[in-house]
């Protein structure tokens, strides 16, 4: 194995060592372990894998500047909070993303100079199946601006079907607020399941084709489905039209609205949108 090899395999901590800059100090967290609910593939959902964590830190401050004060390091608790934070945003399909979302959080540390993440996968089978990132400040996928507060309206599925639907929400434009359009009702009855799991899944489907189904009456209305989404949509002052399966599906955070409970689905929105309101379309 020659040293580059080694060095790609090699612990986060060696290849920070390898590639350190200007003698800067580090932390590190090794062997850090949780069980979390991650994963694209469908057999992954409602199941929890162990996931190991290993972090290394560079820091801009050395440590002989540091005067045995605790509120001039980069605390450790920074990194496993950093994990626990992204952990708790909503459930992630990829380790990639997770790592991104890592790095971030502690690169929002001014005394952070660059973070290598290294994330693994324990029980897909006997091996470790995993990713590793490295980057700065100036890499990392900053939040460029605040997110405006929007106004969340719900609409039914007779304002849909309404021949003036396009000058009612021109009218939600006058005053600048940004707009999310929520699904009130379901427009069409789906099949019926015997499983509730089953049926959940059925009765999202038919929220999402109503979205799209008001989608295509204007063209300024854009069916978004994450919070990474409608965050963007937000900042261009898009009006948008939210398929909420993902999220409520995603959600670490509970009581989670059930797909028929639509009044409830967008009160749970509002809440982590911090929205100025909720209304309804009038007609």
């Amino acid at each position: 194995m020659n040293d580059e090899t080694r060095r790609a395999f090699a612990h986060p901590e060696a290849r920070a060592l390898h590639l350190s800059r200007d003698g800067r100090d580090r932390i590190s967290l090794r062997d850090y372990v949780l069980e979390v609910e991650i994963g694209a593939f469908q057999a992954e959902r409602g199941t929890r894998q162990r996931v190991r964590f290993n972090v290394v830190v560079e820091v801009r401050t050395a440590a002989e500047t540091l005067a045995d004060d605790v509120d001039k390091i980069l605390s450790y608790d920074t990194l496993t909070e950093a994990i626990h934070g992204a952990l708790a945003e909503e459930r992630i399909n990829l380790l990639e993303t997770l790592a991104e979302r890592v790095a971030d959080r502690i690169l929002s540390d001014p005394k952070a100079a660059r973070a290598f993440v290294r994330i693994e996968k324990l029980d897909r089978g006997p091996f470790a199946l995993g990713v590793e990132i490295v980057r700065t400040p100036e890499e990392a996928q900053r939040i460029a601006s605040p997110v405006p507060r929007p106004r969340l309206v719900r609409v039914h599925a007779a304002a849909i079907a309404a021949p003036d639907l396009s000058a009612r929400l021109d009218a939600l434009e006058t005053d600048g607020v940004p707009v999310i359009l929520c699904i009130a009702e379901i427009a069409r009855e789906g099949p019926r399941a015997a499983h509730p799991a089953a049926q959940r899944r059925i009765d999202l489907l038919a929220l999402e084709q109503t979205a799209w189904m008001l989608a295509g009456r204007d063209p300024r209305c854009v069916v978004v489905d994450s919070r990474t989404e409608i965050d963007w949509a937000l900042r261009q002052g898009q009006m948008t039209v939210w398929a909420p399966g993902k999220m409520l599906l995603d959600a670490t955070d509970g009581p989670v609205p059930e797909p028929r409970d639509t009044e409830g689905q967008a009160a749970w929105l509002a809440a982590r949108l911090d929205a100025l309101e909720v209304r309804g379309l009038d007609l």
